[in-house]
């Protein structure tokens, strides 16, 4: 005579498990949609305030600004969307990671009046080399005094050209694996082109920023094309035989609400 199942046809413990389990996976994904970092509300709850005397504080402290750098800053704040280059604070972040890693080649996708690349040049040894990019080439002009003021003119390689173009151009010259630094702050629609060709002219250990991806419509595609880099950063590189390590550093700042600091003054 066959006995009866029981009810249960798994241990108690497991079952309970398994609902416990269930349940905070349900509670994570709401409280995750609820209260995503990616929002723009949560977004502006990670920056000071407008007027925080912390952050003012902390500016007046560590902004170290060559004054040619700083002459060049508040012209290209005179010109028609001046405010969409990098803040002070990001171009001495940039030019404190060139000489960390002894940089001496610098790429400068966005040229404009030439902030940024002023701002590696001077990071940068007297033999040293920043090729930047800009289709217009009356922003430049603008700059140009500056840079020699600064006594950086001789550094600076502008190409007056889609950057796309400049990027392979170095390639067949045979220029890959040979830059230490990177900056993108050119038109966002090629951001993953750019992204592509600069990590393969970049050295392994080199420096890779990107400025404002988060206001682009494809922020997605190159939020992912950086997660699966990292993903394969064991893997070696067939060209050198050794791990393929490039730092990423990403900057944002929203250019419509763009707060002030003591630097712009």
């Amino acid at each position: 005579m066959t006995q009866p199942l029981p009810r249960l046809s798994v241990p108690s413990a497991l079952a309970l498990g398994s609902v416990a389990l269930g349940a905070a996976f349900a509670s994570g994904l709401f409280l995750g949609r609820r209260f995503s970092p990616w929002r723009p509300r949560r977004e502006k709850r990670l920056l000071p305030p407008e007027d925080s005397p912390l952050w003012q504080y902390l500016l007046s402290r560590s902004m170290r600004e060559h004054p040619a750098l700083r002459s060049l800053r508040l012209l290209t704040l005179e010109q028609p969307q001046g405010d969409s280059m990098m803040t002070c604070e990001q171009a001495q972040l940039l030019a404190n990671l060139a000489r960390l890693i002894k940089a001496k080649k610098a790429l400068d996708l966005g040229t404009f009046t030439g902030y940024s690349a002023l701002a590696l040049a001077l990071a940068l040894p007297p033999a040293g080399r920043v090729v930047t990019c800009e289709v217009d080439a009356g922003p430049p002009e603008l700059g140009r005094p500056l840079w020699r003021q600064a006594e950086e003119e001789h550094k600076i390689d502008l190409r007056l050209k889609p950057a796309l173009e400049t990027l392979d151009e170095l390639l067949a010259a045979g220029e890959a694996g040979t830059f230490d630094v990177a900056v993108v702050d050119a038109d966002k629609e090629n951001c993953t082109a750019y992204y592509e060709r600069c990590l393969q002219l970049l050295r392994p250990g080199g420096v890779l920023a990107v400025l404002s991806v988060r206001d682009s419509p494809g922020q997605k595609t190159l939020r992912d094309w950086v997660t699966l880099f990292l993903r394969l950063l064991p893997m070696p590189c067939p060209h050198t035989l050794e791990p393929r390590l490039v730092n990423h550093v990403s900057f944002h700042h929203n250019r419509r609400t763009r707060r002030p600091s003591v630097c712009e003054t």
